[in-house]
């Protein structure tokens, strides 16, 4: 069965035009309620966006769909994506959501889900899911009276994420004497990524971290990492970081504002890694789209790549189904 729906992460459009409607958003909240629901206990799905207008909208619509199914809706509000998929594993969720449409400008939005354990739900899930949305079967499921859903605010989900990143960080190291320019997108890491790397110590010149609902990625972020450059060099910065809509992509740049791209970034934490002999069976999994280049450095430096086809979820099905993680 083909996917009419999903993409390669998650459904996608301009917003309030099908697919990426209410009403839609709605029937998608109805039917992961019911996909995850069980007799057990009440369960709890948690809601996460980025900064677009449309977010609003959405996140209502959805959060309705999953309370109509019996099912409680935790809200995070702006948050990125892997924070998203941080707080439904942290918090014992039953799944996560986020409403994102990534680099897209501001008029699109997305949708896109996660497992209790924070990874993105596998293809024959997403199929699931598109099954019920064309389906009669989730009409004749409508709970009342008290076991409708209930809908909650998590007023410190940015908190626990800054903590949760800081404390990745090697205990005998900090940030301290690094001067590091940060566009942000106008995004959902407005608030967190400046505040974990300031609180490591750096001195951090922010780009990117006004939201107004519409200008998220607007010539800013990872999209346009020449700003970034621009700015590294014009105030002698150590290095740049460009993040897209939902700060689940970066570009960085060197103190020269010269662009470090993703597989050279793949390279030098994985040959690091190799000589820490931290790197699980010598192996870095990448997607079909990273080049040869890279397959070298990583034999040279006596490891090796393995790809997969696009998408992060293709990488990390890969990394746990042989133990690459």
């Amino acid at each position: 069965m083909e996917k009419k729906l999903f993409g390669t992460d998650g459904v996608r459009g301009v917003a309030n035009v099908h697919p990426m409607t209410t009403e839609i958003a709605m029937q998608l909240g109805r039917a992961v309620a019911y996909l995850f629901k069980g007799s057990d206990k009440r369960r709890r799905i948690v809601i996460g966006k980025d900064t677009r207008l449309s977010g609003y909208m959405i996140e209502n619509a959805m959060a309705a769909g999953i309370c109509s199914m019996g099912v409680d809706v935790q809200l995070v509000g702006p948050l990125p994506t892997p924070g998203i998929a941080f707080i439904t594993n942290s918090m014992r969720a039953d799944a996560g959501v986020v409403i994102s449409a990534s680099h897209n400008a501001y008029q699109d939005n997305g949708i896109k889900f996660f497992t209790h354990s924070g990874l993105k739900l596998p293809d024959e899930m997403e199929l699931k899911l598109e099954k019920l949305l064309f389906s009669e079967e989730l009409d004749l499921l409508r709970p009342t009276a008290d076991e409708v859903g209930r809908a909650f605010r998590i007023d410190d989900a940015t908190g626990r994420y800054i903590v949760f990143l800081k404390n990745s960080f090697p205990r005998d190291l900090d940030l301290r004497g690094l001067r590091i320019v940060l566009d942000c997108a106008n995004g959902a890491a407005y608030k967190v990524a400046p505040a974990v790397l300031e609180e490591l110590g750096a001195e951090v010149i922010t780009l990117g971290v006004n939201p107004n609902g519409t200008n998220i990625n607007a010539g800013c972020g990872s999209l346009y990492p020449q700003v970034m450059a621009a700015a590294v060099r014009e105030y002698r910065a150590d290095v740049g970081i460009a993040l897209d809509g939902d700060a689940d992509r970066v570009i960085f740049v060197d103190e020269h504002g010269a662009e470090v791209d993703g597989d050279h970034i793949m390279a030098i934490c994985a040959t690091q890694l190799l000589k820490d002999n931290a790197l699980a069976k010598n192996t870095l999994v990448a997607t079909v789209m990273s080049n040869m280049g890279l397959d070298i450095a990583l034999r040279n430096a006596g490891g090796k790549v393995v790809k997969t086809g696009v998408g992060d979820r293709y990488v990390t099905e890969e990394m746990l189904r042989n133990g690459y993680k």
